[in-house]
């Protein structure tokens, strides 16, 4: 379906051209997005930085979402997570955020995030399995007061659109396959992309 992260990146910009020259706010979801989000934010002539976000693992499948945190502690969670045991949510909330404080001083170690209040905010990813990633990012973006909060990706399936929904005043997604097992599937090439990378993207 795409080549490859660069190849849904200029798509999407394609599907976000009525916000070029408005001077959008394109934030990406570490690290995948991050590559994304440079050639999104350069095509609209907008700003880039990161929304930093983390899925909770399930026990025993790390790629599994039963939930996400935001910065702030705020936390999402699916009804597959109500029979995890508090005791399990809480630590992994905690390890999770201590990843995003070590991504936050290593990302943007000499300035602070850029500033999403009266901006129209483009939230990137590059697709969505449960979503919960996003509704965490998109929920503390709008905490922000956002004049419009967008969220745009290039793949998910129906169903995660559905719960996004609520949190966006628009979604923008090119492609809505099913079946849909995970994101990688629809990339003929979805390498890792590295926190050193990131960090070239950001002080450029």
């Amino acid at each position: 379906m795409f080549r490859d992260r660069q190849d849904a990146a200029s798509k999407l910009a394609h599907a976000l051209e009525e916000y070029r020259g408005k001077r959008p706010l394109v934030l990406a979801i570490p690290r995948g997005a991050v590559p994304m989000g440079k050639i999104i934010a350069k095509a609209l002539d907008g700003e880039l930085d990161v929304v930093l976000v983390r899925k909770l693992r399930a026990p025993g499948n790390p790629e599994f979402a039963i939930g996400s945190v935001d910065e702030t502690g705020w936390t999402y969670l699916s009804d597959y997570a109500q029979r995890m045991p508090e005791k399990y949510l809480e630590e992994e909330k905690s390890a999770q955020m201590a990843v995003m404080r070590e991504r936050r001083a290593s990302y943007t170690p000499i300035r602070a995030p850029i500033d999403p209040s009266g901006r129209i905010v483009i939230v990137v990813d590059d697709g969505l399995a449960t979503g919960s990633t996003m509704i965490a990012a998109l929920h503390a973006l709008r905490a922000k007061n956002p004049e419009k909060l967008v969220c745009a990706v290039p793949v998910a399936p129906l169903d995660t659109l559905e719960r996004i929904e609520p949190y966006a005043d628009q979604v923008v997604c090119l492609e809505t396959p099913d079946p849909f097992y995970a994101v990688g599937q629809f990339y003929q090439a979805f390498p890792q992309v590295e926190d050193e990378e990131v960090v070239d993207i950001l002080k450029a």
